[in-house]
């Protein structure tokens, strides 16, 4: 008999035949082709590192024309095990021109274990040993989804301890819908909306984390003064110049978000040419910037924006290459709970009717590697995320 044996199944497997217990992480390393694409490599680079793969029994994909250094740059498909990245790696570290020292550096990074974690002010931090789920409190009353809505602060108290107890790690908490069409808030009504709120609730719950959705930095800052742990900037701190400067100060987290246009325009469609390529490269800019500032990674989740400036194409593809977000040191934070895609998807359902197909994409989260989903039904999709974890991790 010959079966499949899945990579999370493997070193079970190894322990089963009786190996060496010594020999187990040798053949882990050889255990799996790890596809890695590494972008605008100066030509003469692409055909070195090529040459060097396929000498170590790797591969790696480059454009046609390299072969005549027709062109300058070429995007590069690494095809390897963890075996071949450590052999290869020591011998482009040494090759300091082309820029290959630079990438040699940039794949050991990659390539190191890095602990995903988000560092609070206070000194909490979260860890995403499982994903990490934030309840959604829209405390507006012109929110997409009618069931997220709670203008009444006892309201907001009795959504949030059912979402705690349901499960959320997280609350978000947001003054102004950005739905399609929906009315402009001034800063003093976000306030007004969401700086009792976060009092409130962190005299109620003072374990709990809360977030802000707002991307302007006085709202923010007043949040934070009342209890708020994280700023929610859907225009990844590009809206208020001054919100970079609130969050490095108050030490807080922020999770940045693709937006794909203005504030004003961010319901219309964008043209990509590869959307996860380049909203991947959007968001690792900009927190690369704010890292520039001193706000480190452990203060930094990225979103992929899903909904904003993207249709319902981009939206599937967006989920599909969560996994090509995953894994650069951030965590990645999925928000595509009850949206429009899914209706687009599922036949023109209603906002009311898309908690399966919500808890479909949670369920894509857990598989991409996602640390966080953003969600207005915790219950329902706690359960699925844990019970697709339990399968995934046999515990």
């Amino acid at each position: 008999m010959i079966y499949r044996i899945p990579e999370c199944n493997l070193v079970q497997e190894l322990k089963n035949i009786g190996v060496n217990p010594a020999s187990i992480e040798i053949f882990m390393n050889k255990a799996a082709i790890l596809p890695l694409k590494i972008l605008k490599v100066r030509t003469p680079a692409a055909n070195i590192i090529k040459q060097e793969m396929l000498a170590c029994g790797g591969d790696c994909a480059v454009h046609a024309c390299c072969i005549t250094c027709s062109r300058e740059h070429s995007d590069i498909l690494l095809l390897g095990t963890l075996k071949h990245y450590r052999h290869i790696l020591g011998k482009l570290g040494q090759m300091n021109y082309f820029g290959i020292a630079q990438i040699s550096m940039r794949l050991s990074q990659f390539l190191s274990r890095q602990e995903i974690a988000t560092q609070l002010a206070d000194g909490r931090k979260l860890v995403y040993d499982r994903v990490a789920v934030m309840g959604i409190i829209n405390v507006t009353p012109d929110s997409f989804y009618a069931g997220s809505r709670a203008t009444q602060i006892s309201a907001v108290l009795s959504q949030a301890g059912k979402m705690l107890e349901d499960g959320a790690q997280i609350l978000d908490i947001g003054g102004e819908s950005t739905r399609p069409g929906a009315a402009d808030v001034t800063e003093d009504e976000e306030k007004a909306r969401i700086v009792p709120v976060v009092r409130e609730l962190r005299k109620q719950y003072p374990q709990a984390i809360l977030s802000v959705d707002t991307y302007n930095a006085s709202t923010a800052e007043e949040a934070i003064f009342c209890g708020a742990d994280i700023i929610n900037d859907i225009s990844a701190a590009t809206a208020d110049p001054t919100m970079e400067e609130v969050v490095l100060r108050n030490r807080v987290p922020i999770i940045i978000m693709h937006i794909g246009a203005e504030i004003s325009n961010m319901h219309t469609v964008a043209n990509y040419n590869n959307v996860v390529e380049e909203v991947a490269e959007y968001l690792f800019d900009r927190a690369a910037k704010l890292e520039s500032m001193g706000i480190g990674r452990e203060k930094v989740i990225i979103d992929p924006g899903i909904g904003f400036a993207k249709n319902v194409g981009h939206n599937l593809k967006l989920m599909q290459g969560l996994s090509q977000l995953a894994g650069n040191g951030y965590p990645v934070l999925l928000a595509a709970s009850r949206k429009s895609t899914i209706g687009s998807v599922l036949g023109g359902l209603p906002s009311d009717e898309r908690l399966y197909g919500t808890i479909a994409t949670s369920c894509q989260a857990v598989y991409s590697g996602a640390n966080l989903i953003r969600v207005h039904d915790v219950k329902e999709n706690v359960q699925a995320v844990r019970m697709l974890e339990a399968v995934l991790k046999c515990q």
